[in-house]
């Protein structure tokens, strides 16, 4: 059984999401094509304990393991991250070298996935219910198994806030050290701009900081312009160091 005083900072930050003001906006993402995905704290929540739901119970995955997050800034990638920290698991980022040794990798290209004991393909769009295509042998199609999993996780062993949390190829920090070490500070209640091309690490930081300060996330991709009016109708409140377009 967990012992409540050994919970992650991030597994304590998801209880808050998940709790006050639950169906308020915390990750909204843009993608190609009018794409546009909003996520309460509930929803995102859920998505989060059926990923970690889905390493721990179909891919064995436990503390201390390593989780390769092959894929760019993205709700998914987000998701994917929270869900390895929520198990205790490092996240692996890579830094655009040769792919680092992980045991579980998630791509969102599997005819170049990297070499661990599970690999996980990941298809982007949001509405996509399986992968568009084959699959190399072996390899789990994340749409098609993610859904038959519970909506409340509940980790199998305990992890250890000192053990490693993430590893982004420069850096790397502990769970202990995750939201208030690599986490960047916000102001209370943002609503704030994250541009997923600086990069998978830049988001997570800003997104840890934004909801440690109980506000929320406008998620672009560097293919959406980002206008004024886009600004407006989000209602974004710091666009972060760049200007809009």
């Amino acid at each position: 059984m967990s012992n409540p005083d050994s919970a992650l900072p991030a597994s304590l930050l998801l209880a808050r999401l998940r709790s006050g003001h639950s169906s308020s906006p915390r990750l909204t993402w843009y993608g190609p094509e009018g794409e546009r995905v909003e996520l309460s704290g509930r929803v995102l929540d859920n998505w989060v304990a059926k990923t970690s739901n889905l390493l721990q119970d179909e891919l064995d995955a436990e503390p201390g393991q390593r989780l390769l997050v092959d894929i760019p800034a993205h709700w998914k990638s987000v998701v994917w991250s929270l869900a390895g920290w929520q198990l205790g698991m490092e996240v692996v980022i890579p830094d655009g070298g040769t792919l680092p040794v992980a045991d579980v990798a998630v791509t969102a290209d599997p005819a170049t996935a990297p070499d661990a004991p599970a690999v996980v393909a990941v298809a982007l769009p949001a509405l996509a219910m399986k992968w568009p295509g084959e699959l190399p042998r072996g390899v789990i199609d994340f749409a098609s198994e993610v859904r038959s999993h519970g909506d409340v996780f509940m980790a199998h062993s305990d992890a250890n806030p000192a053990a490693a949390a993430l590893d982004t190829g420069t850096a790397a920090y502990s769970h202990a050290e995750l939201v208030e070490g690599f986490g960047e500070p916000q102001t209370e209640g943002v609503r704030l701009l994250v541009r997923a091309g600086d990069g998978l690490g830049p988001a997570l930081a800003k997104a840890l900081g934004a909801w440690e300060a109980d506000g929320s996330v406008v998620l672009v991709h560097p293919d959406v312009a980002v206008t004024e009016k886009l600004l407006a109708a989000e209602r974004v409140t710091d666009a972060g160091a760049h200007q809009a377009d």
